[in-house]
């Protein structure tokens, strides 16, 4: 999937490259509680495919012609004795014929292709945070894949067994995800969800993170995470790789230092990658001021003849 939050395996990627450095070895702006109250949304025509141009997010305007996939349907009885047998409002053998649908012909896995037809079949971009935010139920381990008992587990975790009822999921998944506990459980997530485990990676890639810092962030962006992220993309040198720590302190970075850096104090114990930002950005907004100053030059009052004064 070129563009997926889960991949980067394509050099086109709004990620980048996924291949990464390894290594040898509160307050909080989010909203606290769980979320309750969510009503899910009104199943309706999941997609459809759309004539008119491309916007920024990658969804199209104009026309729509509603173009729901086929899934091979079940035969009555066994449907009905499943979601009998099993108690919930959904079928588990209506979620395994889903997966079925995506999965690979040689991998018992959703994969890229599958992946790419699935996010477009629920009428999302594959880069965009509520992606990200079906990753996290289904607890993938791995970018642009779903294993058979992740797809399976997952669809389970949000009581879903169509196309239609994953995106009825997805108003709470998003308002959940403003809880404190759970965001902060999605944080953490993000960055193992980010790694190449096949690979042994055990940091992220400078882009890589970026881009993920971007996402996770999308509902609620802290004022210094544009400093933070400038910080990171001029300063590649000095900047290898995201390590676990730096990324899972970043989020309290956000929550306890102002957005003035007045109050960040090298005594605490922070990464020594904060340090460096704090002075990088210390600098950059007192030479930001001296060239304020010196652009500014103040304007000169003169008195006409008429004792009116004005200024030139």
């Amino acid at each position: 999937m070129g563009q997926c939050v889960t991949k980067c395996k394509n050099p086109s990627s709004s990620l980048g490259s996924k291949s990464g450095d390894k290594d040898p070895g509160s307050k909080s702006h989010h909203k606290k509680g769980g979320g309750g109250g969510c009503k899910e949304a009104e199943p309706g025509p999941v997609c459809g495919k759309s004539t008119g141009d491309l916007l920024a997010n990658g969804t199209k305007t104009m026309e729509v012609i509603a173009e729901t996939p086929v899934i091979p349907a079940l035969s009555g009885d066994p449907l009905k004795d499943d979601l009998s047998a099993n108690g919930e409002d959904f079928s588990l053998l209506r979620i395994e014929e889903l997966f079925s649908h995506y999965k690979d012909e040689q991998d018992d896995a959703i994969l890229e292709e599958g992946m790419e037809r699935f996010c477009n079949d629920l009428c999302v971009d594959p880069a965009e945070f509520r992606v990200l935010l079906l990753a996290w139920k289904f607890q993938a381990a791995t970018m642009c894949k779903f294993t058979r008992k992740e797809f399976v587990e997952g669809c389970k975790a949000i009581k879903a067994d169509s196309l239609e009822g994953i995106c009825a999921r997805f108003p709470c998944m998003l308002l959940e995800a403003q809880a404190e506990d759970k965001f902060k459980d999605l944080y953490r997530f993000t960055f193992q969800f980010g790694l190449d485990s096949e690979e042994g990676q055990r940091s992220l890639h400078r882009d890589i993170a970026i881009a993920l810092w971007r996402l996770v962030f999308t509902q609620d962006m802290p004022p210094i995470l544009e400093c933070w992220l400038d910080f990171l993309t001029e300063n590649p040198p000095g900047v290898k790789g995201i390590s676990r720590d730096t990324w899972n302190m970043f989020l309290n970075f956000t929550q306890v230092i102002g957005p003035d850096l007045s109050n960040y104090s090298e005594d605490e114990a922070w990464p020594s990658l904060f340090d460096t930002f704090v002075e990088w950005e210390v600098e950059r907004r007192k030479k930001w001021e001296e060239e304020r100053r010196c652009t500014w030059s103040p304007s000169t009052d003169t008195v006409d003849d008429g004792g009116v004064t004005k200024q030139e």
